[in-house]
């Protein structure tokens, strides 16, 4: 079935559509999902809110861009909402506190996708993010900034540690 037809009729309250568009998704939203979580359950709860926001605001989809892109920011924006309901960010460090780690090779040739995945999930909460947004997600820090209410500044910071960590538990694990 065409996008637009399986919106208009997810619309019109159709359930065997509405099931069509979330099983076609849901595998690779819970992966952005997984990206922003620190537990599978949480990452399963970010999912189902995030579905529910889709169904309630599809009416909303202008058609002007893909269906997955415009479900892609409801997810993230859905994710970023727990983890500030959940006061889970902590951005408070000097970019200066940290200094530059170089291996001298190519660190990630040796790491699959899910062992990078699991170095990722494994940092900070506000680095995650601000990497998840930046690196994998492709805001800007300017637009970074403005959804977490944070500095630009502080984005950018946040951004090089969490390189900085990730590079560092990358040696680590070699």
């Amino acid at each position: 079935m065409e996008e637009q037809e399986l919106v208009k009729k997810c619309l019109s309250g159709n359930k065997k559509a509405q099931k069509q568009l979330f099983d076609l998704y849901a595998p690779q939203m819970m992966t952005v999902c997984h990206r922003y979580a620190n537990r599978n359950d949480q990452a399963i709860d970010m999912l189902q809110e995030g579905f529910i926001r889709v169904f309630s605001n599809l009416d909303k989809f202008s058609h002007s861009g893909s269906l997955g892109g415009w479900i892609r920011t409801v997810m993230v924006n859905n994710a970023l909402t727990t983890l500030r309901r959940e006061k889970k960010f902590s951005f408070n460090e000097s970019i200066d506190d940290h200094t530059e780690l170089d291996s001298g090779g190519d660190t990630l040739s040796d790491l699959n996708l899910q062992e990078l995945l699991a170095l990722i999930s494994s940092l900070p909460t506000g680095y995650r993010t601000v990497f998840n947004m930046y690196a994998i997600e492709g805001y800007s820090h300017k637009e970074i900034a403005e959804l977490l209410k944070i500095s630009e500044s502080t984005s950018k910071t946040q951004y090089r540690k969490a390189k900085l960590r990730l590079q560092k538990l990358i040696i680590d694990n070699e």
